[in-house]
């Protein structure tokens, strides 16, 4: 569990307990996998309000949890606003290139379909 300087704490899993297969699960929903390609392409901490998701907000909360209970990202609250980040060192420890090989598939996705996604 990570704690903060607020004092309030969000549950990830600890590098060693993160599984291949909730991996795959937390990706497999597209406004999932469009947060990972998001933190992967700006490398830097995210606010959820910084992803334009055609979501509610309540549905937006769901996504980042199930990405942060799968050791996907890491969620830290600095003052008021919840920071995200991609656990990419975590990811590539334990399944080399996957996250490499996904982000790539993910994007030749989106220029096949023509979306921005």
């Amino acid at each position: 569990m990570t704690e903060t300087a607020a004092g309030r704490a969000l549950p990830h899993p600890e590098r060693e307990d993160i599984r291949l297969e909730g991996v795959l699960h937390a990706v497999s929903d597209p406004m999932r996998l469009r947060i990972v390609r998001e933190l992967a392409t700006k490398e830097a901490e995210l606010t959820c309000s910084q992803f334009d998701l055609p979501v509610t907000k309540s549905t937006s909360t769901h996504h980042f949890r199930v990405l942060r209970e799968n050791g996907v990202i890491r969620q830290v609250y600095r003052g008021t606003a919840k920071m995200n980040a991609l656990r990419r060192d975590d990811l590539d420890g334990l399944f080399p290139g996957l996250l490499a090989s996904l982000l790539a598939a993910a994007d030749r996705q989106s220029v096949r379909l023509g979306d921005d996604g």
